[in-house]
């Protein structure tokens, strides 16, 4: 038995997320309170195989596992590689740690949904787990689809405002599935094959046919609707913010990963890094469009009067620094974007838990209504917001300033020094919009702000230990993944690198 659970690893992660999500709307169709524990069980079993995964691609390699035992590029071929290893864990664990937080809160938000919603979250990180592992190209377009439509479910649940939030997403999301599907459908016309590593053995050898260029850019334009970047972000805003606090909590730090992971996937691995760098000026394109939404994206949190808004905006430069990793092409840089995919899903996730704590405790997350009173009822949630926050800004031995600092040395590796200045302002940035925060909850304003009222003896009335844990694990990861960058960077990220980087 146990043989044959190793043997199936890759397939079993989703797998066990499919089988779950048919099985909930029938286990919980009369018992509305086991939906919660059948999604949560699930994924600890998932994330269980994910650590097994990262284990045995680190012992013994990567992993080719065939479907239906038909040998590739005739049948599907699921890969588990040290990137696909590492990203489908990073996804599991903190889809985890925000399914443990959900429980109060979906019952609160959303009491009559909560059987398909719990079905649809894990119909979507269904989606997710097939598009990082699978080898086949248009396998990845039906994980695609899978995902999606779970996605615009998850959205449309929240506030008023979120059904046209996710019918945006929906258009935009059907938008860059089309271009890659077409880019596949051009991908197959001349190669005559789906298989990742079977195009890349082709490509040589049809490399100057149009065909060819047609099918990255349509590919990479779809990734890049899907990963938010700019100026192809319009409908992250607003799904971020209107969607229920748990939906923001795990989409915001997995879904737009997903689509950075397929982006580089193609671009170095299946296309070559040679031919998207040198023959082809698009990992400029895409370094010059990361680092205006760095910047954009910061600004525009500045702005912000309420948090979830304004960690959306965040999200568009976060997704900023990875996207400038990917462009600049060297090592170093992919490095500092690789990490800052672990640091971000981490950071973001804890933010917007933050926020979910805030809107159960305090009936808001409006930063302007924040006071220091928020630190004595919270002390414990603003203590992780803290360390979330300073991670954001890239301050050491926090994890945000690892990735900060390899993507600046991939930049001085490319005599790129203005990407370094951008990297330093949007730092700065960043410590304007969180520190305005940790102002008025650590600091007592010395004269008394019109209209609100001053509380003098204040009771801790902190959220419950369920969606305290997880706010706090992924803080402590923060501080954990900076201490231990070294270990990570050699141990596991250093074999991402693509041949010829």
């Amino acid at each position: 038995m146990m043989t044959l659970l190793i043997d199936n690893s890759p397939v079993l992660i989703p797998l066990i997320f499919l089988a779950t999500a048919l099985l909930i709307p029938v286990v919980a169709a009369k018992r509305k309170t086991l939906a919660w524990p059948l999604a949560f069980w699930a994924t600890i079993a998932v994330v269980a195989v994910s650590i097994f995964n990262v284990r045995r691609v680190i012992c013994d390699g990567p992993v080719h596992y065939r479907l239906g035992n038909w040998a590739p590029p005739i049948g599907i071929e699921y890969v588990l590689d040290h990137l696909s290893a590492f990203v489908i864990l990073v996804i599991n664990s903190v889809a985890l740690l925000v399914l443990l937080h959900a429980k109060k809160v979906v019952a609160r938000e959303l009491p009559h949904k909560r059987v398909p919603y719990y079905a649809a979250v894990i119909l979507m990180l269904c989606g997710f787990n097939g598009i990082v592992i699978t080898g086949d190209l248009f396998n990845l377009y039906v994980f695609l689809e899978i995902s999606a439509l779970s996605l615009y479910g998850l959205i449309a649940a929240g506030e008023k405002q979120s059904p046209v939030a996710a019918f945006r997403y929906l258009i935009m999301g059907t938008i860059a599935a089309s271009f890659y599907l077409l880019g596949v459908g051009f991908l197959y016309m001349e190669t005559g094959s789906l298989n990742m590593a079977d195009v890349k053995a082709i490509l040589p050898t049809v490399i100057d046919q149009p065909a060819i260029l047609v099918a990255l850019v349509l590919m990479v334009l779809g990734m890049g609707i899907k990963m938010a970047l700019f100026p192809m972000h319009g409908w992250l805003p607003d799904a971020y913010t209107y969607a229920p606090t748990t939906s923001s909590a795990i989409i915001a730090p997995t879904g737009t990963k997903v689509g950075a992971y397929v982006m580089l996937r193609v671009m170095f691995f299946v296309f070559g890094v040679n031919f998207v760098s040198k023959t082809l000026p698009l990992t400029q394109i895409i370094s010059w469009l990361s680092a205006i939404a760095i910047i954009y994206g910061s600004v525009l949190a500045i702005a912000q009067k309420e948090m979830k808004r304004m960690l959306a905006y965040s999200s568009v430069a976060q997704i900023g620094y990875i996207g400038l990793g990917i462009g600049l092409a060297n090592p170093m840089a992919l490095i500092g974007a690789l990490f800052h995919v672990l640091n971000h899903a981490f950071m973001k996730a804890c933010l917007f838990l933050v926020a979910g704590n805030f809107r159960y405790k305090l009936g808001h997350s409006n930063v302007s209504r924040l006071t220091d009173a928020v630190r004595k009822k919270m002390p414990w949630t603003m203590a992780a917001f803290t360390v979330a926050a300073l991670s954001m800004v890239g301050l050491p031995p926090l994890s945000g300033f690892f990735s900060k600092l390899f993507l600046i040395l991939g930049a001085y590796e490319n005599s790129a020094w203005y990407f370094i200045v951008i990297i330093f302002i949007s730092s700065l940035l960043n410590a304007v919009y969180f520190f305005r925060i940790l102002e008025k909850v650590y600091m007592r304003p010395r004269i008394p702000v019109p209209g609100q009222e001053e509380e003098t003896d204040v009771k801790r009335d902190e959220v419950s230990a369920s969606m305290l844990l997880p706010t706090l694990i992924l803080a402590a990861g923060l501080i954990i993944f900076g201490i231990l960058n070294a270990f990570i960077v050699k141990g596991i990220i250093n074999f991402m690198i693509p041949a010829g980087m």
